[in-house]
C-alpha cells in the first residue's frame, strides 16, 4: 500500500486515472472514501490523487493535537510521494482549510485551487448556531451508527434522497474515526485562521458552497471571495455541507467547467 511520510507520520494515499494531477483533500473525520462520487468522474480525464488525513482511516493517528499547517505538510508529502511537482487542488470543509494552507505555504505546487464548503477560520468567519449541535455533541455513550445518524440532518439538504445518504453512511460506519483522531483534527480547525493571509493567494481559485449548508453557513463563501484576489464563486441551490451527495450532477459540472475555463479539460 502506498504511504507518504511527513516527520515520521505515515499518510495513506491512492490514485486513479491519468493526465493532469488533481489532489483531493477530505474534511473532518472523513476518509478518502468519501470522494466516492467524485473520483470516478475526475479519473476519466485526470489523475485523481486522494489520501486519508492524519487521524483517520489508514493513516497514522498521532497522540498530540494536530495543526492545519502540519496537515498541509502531509498533503505536500503526498504530492512528493506521487512524484507530482504541481497539481490542481480540491479541498472540502477541513480539507479546504488544508488546501488554503498548502497554497499559502507552497504556492509553486498548485496550478489551481477549488475551495468547497469551507471557511477562513478565526473570528472573521461565520459559525453555525450552537443550538443545532446540542444533540450531536455526545460522543460517549453513542456507537458509530448513532453518531452518524445524529449528524446527518446537519450535513445534508432535507430534499436529498435517502438512498444517497445511506451510501455515505455505509462508508462512514466502515471508517469511523477514533475519539482521539476526531478531536485532534477538530483542535486543528479551532486554532487556525487564514483571513489575513488570503490576499496573498495568486492561484486561480473557485469557491463552491451549498446554499443550505448548516455546518459552515454560506456567508463563509462570500468572505473567502472578498479576500482572495479574482476568486470565482458558485453557489449550489438545495445543497448542504456534503453537496456532492445532495446535488452530484450540478456540483461536478461546476468543477469540470472550471477546469475547462482554465484549459485543463
Amino acid at each position: 500500500m502506498p504511504y507518504a511520510l511527513n516527520r515520521g507520520v505515515k499518510i495513506y494515499w491512492e490514485e486513479q486515472g491519468s493526465g493532469d494531477p488533481i489532489l483531493m483533500i477530505m474534511g473532518l473525520s472523513f476518509t478518502l472514501d468519501m470522494w466516492h462520487r467524485t473520483v470516478p468522474l475526475i479519473a476519466r480525464t485526470h489523475r485523481a490523487i486522494v489520501f486519508d488525513n492524519r487521524g483517520v482511516g489508514r493513516s497514522d493517528v498521532p497522540r498530540r493535537p494536530y495543526s492545519i499547517r502540519a496537515m498541509a505538510e502531509d498533503a505536500r508529502a503526498v504530492l512528493d510521494a506521487a512524484g507530482v511537482e504541481r497539481a490542481h487542488v480540491i479541498g472540502a470543509s477541513m480539507g479546504g482549510m488544508i488546501a488554503q494552507e498548502l497554497a499559502l505555504r507552497h504556492p509553486s505546487r498548485l496550478r489551481s485551487l477549488i475551495l468547497a464548503c469551507t471557511y477562513c477560520g478565526g473570528l472573521r468567519a461565520k459559525f453555525p448556531e450552537a443550538r443545532r449541535f446540542r444533540h450531536q455533541a455526545r460522543w460517549p455513550g453513542q456507537n458509530a451508527q448513532e453518531r452518524i445518524l445524529a449528524f446527518n440532518p446537519l450535513l445534508y439538504d432535507e430534499g436529498t434522497p435517502s438512498e444517497r445518504i445511506e451510501e455515505d453512511n455505509a462508508i462512514r460506519v466502515r471508517w469511523h474515526p477514533t475519539a482521539r483522531g476526531y478531536l485532534n483534527q477538530l483542535w486543528a480547525i479551532l486554532r487556525w485562521s487564514s483571513y489575513r493571509r488570503l490576499p496573498r493567494l495568486s492561484v486561480p481559485t473557485l469557491i463552491v458552497h451549498g446554499e443550505s449548508d448548516l455546518i459552515l453557513p454560506p456567508e463563509n463563501a462570500k468572505i473567502l471571495a472578498r479576500r482572495i484576489p479574482h476568486a470565482r464563486t458558485r453557489m449550489i441551490p438545495n445543497a448542504g455541507h456534503i453537496f456532492t451527495t445532495d446535488q452530484p450532477e450540478i456540483s461536478h459540472r461546476m468543477l469540470l467547467e472550471f477546469f475547462e475555463e482554465l484549459g485543463f479539460a
